[in-house]
């Protein structure tokens, strides 16, 4: 993190080098420098990422969640994850006004398999589930994830939820009423071990969720749904705001719905489950 000269050296899909934070052009990592107050003459951050931005995955609040650890740590300061999913969405929602949740930043500082409660006084509740191993596993081998090679920003669709949502919109309010309930369905799902009704479910979420706007989805998605469905799928959705990014699908058949899959065009990233939240592997 420290550079042999003097100033703020910066890799991401960019390269920066300046001499003070007013001059940092990166967002998030210019309002993490000012929160934390660097006056450090030298400092060097370098990020890495395995998908890229606007594909549904949570990568901007997963980023920021791993830029505070990261700076913290470096200032030898502890964070909660608490406190480290808070100060993310205080970047990003409060400081940038972007129009999000703060479910991102929450599932990326404390992992796992993992109920959060949005509370009206914008306190968050986080209850891992009481999951057996068998179960864990069986999902974890079932949840399958292909690119559509669409990406998106977020924004637009969430700006627009936002808004219906505030002007009291019964439909989008009912919507969205609706689908906190299928998620307290789902959570009893899995912790009943009953993964082919946590698919039935995913599937009932997503065409309620493509009712919220016109740009929650497209022809070639939908083609590409119907086409996971009708090839091993019990369920799937597009992961995130929607508009791009990633079908997930949950599987009874994954030889199935992969081959399908690829036959498609479509590429899939295997995944696994992290429990441990945002953490730092190496630390000098």
């Amino acid at each position: 993190m420290r550079p042999f000269t003097e100033g703020i050296y910066l890799k991401y899909s960019q390269l920066e080098h300046i001499k003070n934070i007013a001059e940092v052009k990166h967002p998030i990592i210019k309002e993490a420098l000012q929160i934390l107050e660097f006056r450090t003459p030298q400092i060097e951050i370098t990020t890495l990422a395995d998908i890229p931005a606007g594909t549904g995955l949570g990568s901007s609040g997963s980023f920021t969640t791993a830029l505070l650890k990261a700076l913290y740590t470096h200032r030898k300061r502890h964070l909660h994850q608490e406190e480290l999913a808070e100060l993310a969405c205080h970047i990003e929602i409060d400081r940038l006004g972007e129009p999000i949740g703060k479910q991102d930043q929450y599932i990326a500082a404390v992992g796992g398999v993992t109920c959060f409660t949005f509370h009206k006084d914008d306190k968050v509740t986080a209850s891992p589930l009481g999951i057996s191993m068998d179960t864990m596993f069986n999902l974890e081998d079932n949840l399958l994830l292909f690119f559509t090679g669409f990406s998106r920003s977020a924004s637009g669709i969430l700006k627009d939820q936002n808004v219906k949502s505030q002007q009291n919109n019964m439909e989008m309010l009912n919507n969205l009423h609706y689908v906190k309930e299928l998620g307290y369905r789902s959570q009893d799902a899995l912790v009943q071990g009953r993964l082919e009704l946590f698919g039935e479910l995913m599937h009932e979420h997503w065409e309620h969720k493509k009712r919220r706007s016109g740009g929650m989805s497209n022809p070639q998605i939908n083609e590409w749904y119907e086409l996971g469905m009708k090839n091993g799928a019990i369920g799937g959705k597009l992961v995130g705001a929607g508009g791009g990014g990633f079908l997930m699908f949950m599987a009874h058949d994954r030889s199935k719905l992969r081959d399908a899959m690829a036959a498609a065009g479509l590429e899939e990233v295997r995944f696994k489950f992290d429990f441990e939240g945002t953490k730092v592997v190496m630390s000098h």
